[in-house]
């Protein structure tokens, strides 16, 4: 009995290269004219040659945990200090009898957990900025077109959509 060949033939990688770049044009089709100009067909072209093998498939699958992970915990954060402010709010309002005292110390406090929690949200946006960049890193380094390390709104809008394509074409059935 015959062993089949578990590597894909020339002309299988060359279907799935067509079938990949045929549905990465569709998408793009999709996308705002300001961004279709930002997806030329060379980088579509190098992006379906880059998800011939699943591994780049695994790699934004893994980045998207992380990033939800990370999300998740960033917004516990917020979510505490909202809490700790409440409870430091309902503390002052039961502990000054004095209604001038309690109106001024309101203010006071108000003021200071606004700062707080811009200062806070500013630490979050920070964090994911960083999370960003190390996302343009790896998919940089794992060498998938049109990743590269930006903080250029433009540029990482592209991204992102060049990231919902690599998922979307991950849910679908691929030739072999």
């Amino acid at each position: 009995m015959a062993v089949e060949s578990v590597n894909p033939t020339p002309e299988d990688l060359q279907k799935k290269v067509y079938f990949l770049l045929e549905q990465l044009q569709l998408m793009a089709r999709d996308l705002p004219p300001k961004y279709q100009q930002r997806v030329p067909c060379e980088l579509l072209s190098g992006l379906a040659n880059a998800l011939l093998n699943d591994t780049i498939f695994e790699i934004v699958k893994g980045l998207m945990e992380i990033q939800h992970v990370t999300e998740k915990h960033l917004f516990q954060q917020r979510l505490q200090l909202i809490n700790k402010h409440s409870m430091e709010m309902q503390d002052m309002l039961e502990n000054t009898n004095d209604s001038t005292a309690r109106q001024k110390q309101r203010i006071i406090l108000q003021q200071k957990h606004k700062e707080e929690l811009k200062h806070t949200d500013m630490k979050l946006v920070l964090q994911l900025d960083q999370k960003v960049s190390d996302q343009q890193v790896t998919l940089e380094k794992a060498g998938v077109p049109g990743f590269f390390v930006t903080n250029n709104p433009l540029d990482v809008k592209v991204q992102m959509y060049l990231l919902d394509f690599i998922l979307r074409l991950s849910k679908m059935h691929i030739p072999p």
